[in-house]
């Protein structure tokens, strides 16, 4: 017969009785002594023999299984825990964060109460380990270098408030625009704002970078994501690999990138040529290299969200491990909890409603070799600020505006209201430009000036209880979002002007109040393609955009010509 843990059964279980010796009825030759057991056991003694002793109970072989399984069960959960926290504090630890001060303002909620989210992810190209000097290259003469580099990757990745939707909006490096004053935390570099290239802002730290990009948008950024060299290659190395198409042979002599036409799956080095190469794609510009940035994250982003990867416990420790690893975040993030929750809201949104788009530009006019904000630029930016989705339903590109937020009040006359309009930038003058061009519109002529009592990075215009139709209708006159507009506890209205509003006397950002930005408009030269879009593959550059032994070539030229250097992912 077989026990309840499935061994077999021993020997029948003696009973009380059966387990001690019997008791002798009576002495030989008469009755029994009184006293009970205490006077047998003298008895005994007084006879030279020894008194009677008491067994000692066998432990039953059920309870001792018990004992030993229960140990083994404590030592399991023991051991799982210490595991689990080790883990965790090992994944915490792995994480380099760092403070935004608020310099990239702060998202909104809607009318039921649901914040969006606003990330900007930034790819430096910085030389600070051996690990990135052996794949970006000149540390030869610098060797290993300090700073933080440039931003030669800037995209804004925007969450809807209701998780239905994002956009994912690339703004090219050669983006000529102002560097509001900025100081590094980390190594205190500084600097007091200046007109340059974009991607320089983060050799002033990344809190620089996206206030930068905050003034240049108006979009809100509470979140920032940079990673490296060495971080692209732990990336696309944890997911197994990151499958592209390309329409033509290609060899980027630059990035070292060399593919056949047609599909493959690039990981580690291959991984960083594909999304560094600016000469192998489109018209050899930055422009060219975001289309297949965009490509390249969303096929990643498929990979993310197959059920294959997220139920791999070995697949997913290695992701956790890796990002951890790549990521430099801001303290909104800086914890696995915070990345947890976020990869959370991501996979919430179908992919045929991720929308990545390049921001719009047209030639400097003093330099042919960058560029600056174009038409459009506007309203992809006021699309994003207001929560706007750039695809329908269906996943089809957006070609109507729909409002987000609640209904428009109703309008009020320029000439019933009055603004206070507050200077707080460091520039004289600022807000009696604002003033008189309020005025010119027509404003009520209480309309005066202050200064802010501090600096002020985001530009914010506050009504009271009430007031929000006046708000609306100044908001629009200024050009001002309504991300930017603000209820306060007083009366009136009150504009304090911020370091994102430099000059003129319409806002940077454009947008309008109370009316939702074009977003047949916002795609239009965009290059808008949605996430699940598999079979789009790079267009490879049909001009001659790379060089080989001194002879400038096209991408495809130069894959023939250099039959002997091996494929990237060979």
């Amino acid at each position: 017969m077989s026990d309840p843990w499935g061994g077999r059964r021993g020997p029948a279980t003696r009973s009380r009785t059966d387990r001690m010796p019997a008791q002798r009825d009576a002495e030989p030759g008469g009755a029994r002594p009184p006293g009970g057991r205490a006077a047998t056991r003298a008895a005994s003694r007084q006879r030279g023999r020894p008194a009677p002793r008491r067994r000692a109970r066998p432990v039953r072989k059920g309870r001792r299984v018990l004992r030993i399984a229960g140990l083994c069960l404590a030592l399991l959960v023991l051991g799982t825990a210490g595991v689990g926290w080790w883990f965790y504090e090992h994944l915490n630890g792995n994480i380099q964060s760092f403070s935004l001060d608020g310099k990239g303002g702060a998202e909104k909620a809607d009318a039921f109460g649901r914040t969006p989210i606003n990330i900007l992810v930034m790819g430096s190209d910085g030389r600070t380990s051996k690990a990135d000097c052996k794949l970006g290259g000149g540390c030869s003469q610098t060797g290993v270098q300090t700073g933080s580099g440039n931003a030669d990757v800037e995209m804004v990745v925007h969450i809807s408030a209701d998780r239905s939707n994002a956009t994912v909006m690339s703004i090219p490096r050669d983006t000529m625009t102002n560097v509001p004053a900025c100081t590094d935390d980390a190594d205190h570099t500084s600097t007091g704002g200046y007109y340059g290239q974009i991607n320089s802002a983060l050799q002033y730290g990344p809190a620089c970078q996206v206030a930068t990009v905050h003034q240049l948008t108006g979009i809100p950024i509470d979140h920032f994501v940079k990673l490296d060299f060495s971080g692209v290659v732990k990336m696309s190395d944890a997911v197994g690999g990151v499958s592209v198409c390309v329409s033509d042979n290609v060899y980027d002599t630059y990035s070292h990138l060399k593919l056949s036409k047609g599909a493959h799956t690039l990981k580690g080095q291959a991984a960083l040529e594909f999304v560094r190469s600016r000469h192998g794609f489109g018209d050899g510009s930055d422009l060219g290299r975001t289309v297949s940035q965009h490509i390249f994250l969303g096929a990643m982003i498929r990979k993310f969200k197959s059920a294959g990867t997220l139920t791999d416990p070995s697949a997913v420790y290695g992701l956790a491990d890796a990002a951890t690893k790549a990521l430099t975040v801001d303290d909104g993030l800086g914890s696995v909890k915070k990345l947890i929750a976020l990869a959370a809201d991501v996979n919430k949104v179908p992919t045929k409603r991720m929308t990545f788009a390049t921001m719009q530009t047209a030639p400097d006019p003093s330099n042919s070799d960058r560029v600056v904000v174009g038409t459009g630029a506007k309203s992809l930016f006021s699309s994003i600020a207001d929560d706007q989705s750039l695809t329908t339903g269906s996943g089809k590109k957006s070609v109507a505006a729909k409002a987000s937020a609640s209904p428009t009040a109703a309008s009020v006359p320029a000439s019933q209201i009055a603004v206070t309009v507050q200077n707080g930038t460091d520039i004289t003058g600022r807000a009696s430009e604002v003033q008189q061009a309020l005025i010119d519109q027509g404003f009520n002529s209480g309309t005066t000036t202050a200064n802010a009592a501090s600096s002020a990075t985001t530009t914010t215009l506050t009504y009271g209880t009430g007031q929000k139709a006046e708000a609306q209708t100044a908001a629009k006159a200024l050009g001002l979002p309504t991300s930017h507009l603000e209820q306060g506890t007083g009366t009136g209205l009150t504009l304090v002007i911020g370091a994102d509003w430099p000059s003129g006397t319409s806002f940077p950002s454009g947008g309008s109040s109370g009316s939702s930005a074009d977003t047949k408009a916002a795609v239009s030269n965009a290059h808008a393609q949605t996430a699940d879009q598999a079979k789009t593959c790079a267009k490879v550059s049909p001009y001659k955009t790379v060089a080989l032994n001194g002879v400038a070539m096209t991408p495809a030229q130069a894959y023939a010509a250099a039959s002997t250097t091996p494929d990237s992912d060979d």
